[in-house]
């Protein structure tokens, strides 16, 4: 068996990125950029104002007299004159400071009448001014090429200026559920051996989530010939193709004989990870393989460590983020870890990270409770409430 890092490091070497395309900004959520993006204008473009108020100079303000009332400054309707030492510009948020001011007094401390205002005791010393190009410089960088497109960055994008961006295609990815047992969830209960198809659904979604398209979601029995055929088909259709369960070495478990005609090249098998020991990877041609187990909670837990990397790399983002942990506190005492590196499923409390009760991979009513995997590595000694952990949500 080879480790957890030298697994997920043979796969990230092993995968390509495919090629871009260049997509409306309204349908890019959950892609990853191709290219950088580069701010097209200084961001403020003048001084603006935070505040809803009066645009003067800091050292007339503070003198007992009323100031004259000369315009007013909107967004897009700027006041274009200079502001003399005796005079105050009604400005509102968001709009441009004339010339000559230097400070925003706001609305709160202004008494006005006709044609002056007059200022009481406390508006300083904010200046309520956003400085042009506070936010960002033309030409600043404000996306890296392989960062993805979540809500934040959208608005990076969008200050940008920009309406379309050139992102990486979605992975087509084929997903084959192995198993004389499985049936599609509503069938089960209508077949005393039957079990529903949990493993490959759950995938499915986080497939989804990491930007890849679905287009090919089958169920094999276990017999290596109609396997065989569903692995060509799945490798005619798809960028990459995800198998669960017939992942061991029993006589009814093809995961990876069914891909022998394809002249795929196995890379790593069984990894000292628990759960997930019998994950193996392949390449057929440019086409990554990737086994999961078959039990919904390793196969899950499989999927975030190893799928969601790979479909990052597949659209150039770094996998390696994919799992990074962060320094997390536990609200249960954690039992001493064996000799495999192990993820524990676990929930976010208000106390902490709390493992949830059953970490039995076949076990899924509490993977609904789970959102975090907390990650130990081998022998590690039992650790108490309190103690911090490195996790990765899940």
């Amino acid at each position: 068996m080879i480790g957890f890092d030298e697994a997920l490091a043979i796969l990230a070497r092993s995968v390509t990125a495919l090629d871009s395309e260049i997509v409306p900004l309204d349908q890019v959520a959950g892609r990853f950029i191709a290219q950088d993006l580069q701010a097209r204008y200084d961001a403020p473009r003048c001084d603006v104002s935070v505040m809803d108020g009066y645009a003067v100079r800091a050292n007339s303000a503070g003198q007992d007299r009323p100031l004259q009332l000369t315009s007013e400054s909107r967004p897009g309707a700027p006041f274009a004159g200079h502001v003399a030492e005796s005079n105050a510009v009604r400005i509102f948020t968001g709009a441009p400071v004339p010339k000559g001011a230097d400070i925003v007094i706001m609305q709160e401390y202004a008494q006005a009448s006709g044609d002056t205002v007059r200022f009481s005791e406390g508006w300083g010393p904010a200046r309520h001014i956003r400085r042009k190009g506070s936010d960002f410089r033309e030409g600043e960088r404000l996306l890296a090429a392989g960062a993805r497109l979540t809500p934040q960055a959208i608005i990076a994008a969008a200050a940008a200026d920009r309406a379309e961006l050139d992102v990486a295609h979605r992975p087509r990815l084929a997903l084959i559920a192995t198993g004389d047992e499985l049936v599609p969830p509503g069938e089960a209960h209508r077949q005393p051996l039957a079990q529903p198809d949990t493993a490959s659904h759950a995938v499915a979604a986080l497939a989804s989530r990491m930007g890849a398209e679905l287009v090919l979601h089958v169920r094999g029995r276990d017999d290596r010939e109609a396997l065989a055929t569903l692995a060509a088909q799945a490798l005619e259709v798809a960028d990459c193709v995800v198998v669960t369960g017939g992942a061991s070495v029993g006589d009814h478990d093809h995961a990876r004989p069914m891909f022998a005609e394809t002249g795929m090249e196995l890379l790593f098998s069984r990894i000292a990870i628990k759960p997930g020991k019998p994950v193996w990877f392949g390449k057929a041609g440019s086409k990554p393989v990737l086994g999961l187990p078959g039990n919904p909670g390793s196969a899950l837990v499989t999927a975030r460590l190893f799928l969601q990397p790979l479909l990052a790399a597949m659209q150039g983002g770094d996998p390696m983020a994919q799992i990074a942990t962060m320094p997390l506190r536990l609200g249960a005492d954690l039992e001493a870890n064996g000799s495999r590196e192990t993820f524990f499923r676990a929930s976010a409390t208000p106390q902490g990270l709390v493992p949830v009760s059953n970490q039995v991979s076949g076990a899924q009513a509490v993977l609904a409770e789970a959102s975090w995997l907390i990650r130990r590595p081998p022998h590690a000694p039992a650790a108490s409430a309190g103690c911090l952990v490195e996790a990765l949500p899940l």
